[in-house]
């Protein structure tokens, strides 16, 4: 039996996965954003060990979750899910941080550096990330017209990237990404077509499976298989500025080595 954290977990494929893990056997530690998303997810899932409350927009709320799952854990391994999508209009955090960025680069960032590192970590990304750009001269676009679209799409590269640097960093941690398709959640909409019971299985599959395909690190997966990211991805430069500016936006250091419990 493992401990698994799933942030943004009160609905869609966190919940959905954390369902999966519960059947199995496995102890699921959850994640909302506030009491009352939190009161839905406990109901929801009744059988989830704990909710942790905070939310991701903030600096403040990216550490008090990592405060609360440090103390709800060890875990097993962590899945990076929560993020805002594409539909978002340019606005700014309460730390004055472009709101896509703050959910779903730095938000992962953070709880990466402050939680005790876990055996294994998953990041969730889109196919849509084949089609962004890095963006590191202007992660807050504050240069560029907006476009929520473009934006969501770099942050899911971003989170490639962060996985492919801590699997990188930290030789003895699988750390992979994933994209689960297009699939019927309120991000991608009612008409999606991809399977959502499909696209929470892989996030399951690397938490858990001691399958010699899932205990690897540095990949890239998509319904259990391994596919070729947006290559960019790989470039230990881009890996490294990444963390830099996120460790200066987020005053929290990247751990040179993985973060004891």
């Amino acid at each position: 039996m493992a401990r698994i954290f799933i942030t943004g977990s009160s609905d869609g494929l966190g919940l959905l996965a954390g369902r999966q893990l519960v059947e199995e056997g496995h102890e699921v530690v959850l994640h909302a954003r506030n009491e009352r998303r939190a009161a839905d997810t406990r109901a929801a899932l009744p059988a989830a060990a704990t909710v942790v409350i905070g939310d991701l927009v903030s600096l403040d709320g990216m550490r008090q979750v990592a405060a609360q799952a440090n103390a709800a854990g060890p875990f097993e391994a962590v899945i990076h899910n929560a993020a805002v999508g594409y539909r978002e209009r340019r606005t700014k955090t309460p730390d004055r941080l472009n709101h896509v960025f703050a959910v779903n680069t730095l938000a992962p960032y953070v709880l990466t550096a402050l939680i005790a590192t876990p055996r294994r970590l998953i990041y969730l990304s889109s196919g849509l990330h084949r089609s962004a750009h890095p963006g590191l001269d202007d992660l807050e676009w504050e240069h560029r017209p907006w476009n929520g679209m473009q934006a969501y799409s770099d942050s899911k590269l971003h989170d490639v990237i962060l996985a492919f640097a801590a699997a990188r960093h930290w030789p003895g941690v699988f750390s992979n990404a994933l994209e689960p398709g297009w699939v019927p959640t309120k991000m991608g909409g009612p008409g999606a077509p991809d399977d959502l019971e499909a696209g929470a299985a892989t996030q399951v599959w690397l938490a858990v499976s001691e399958d010699p395909a899932a205990t690897v690190s540095g990949r890239y997966f998509y319904h259990l298989r391994a596919r070729d990211p947006n290559p960019v991805a790989r470039d230990p430069a881009v890996q490294d500025r990444l963390i830099e500016i996120c460790a200066s936006l987020s005053g929290v250091a990247w751990p040179e080595v993985p973060r004891s419990s």
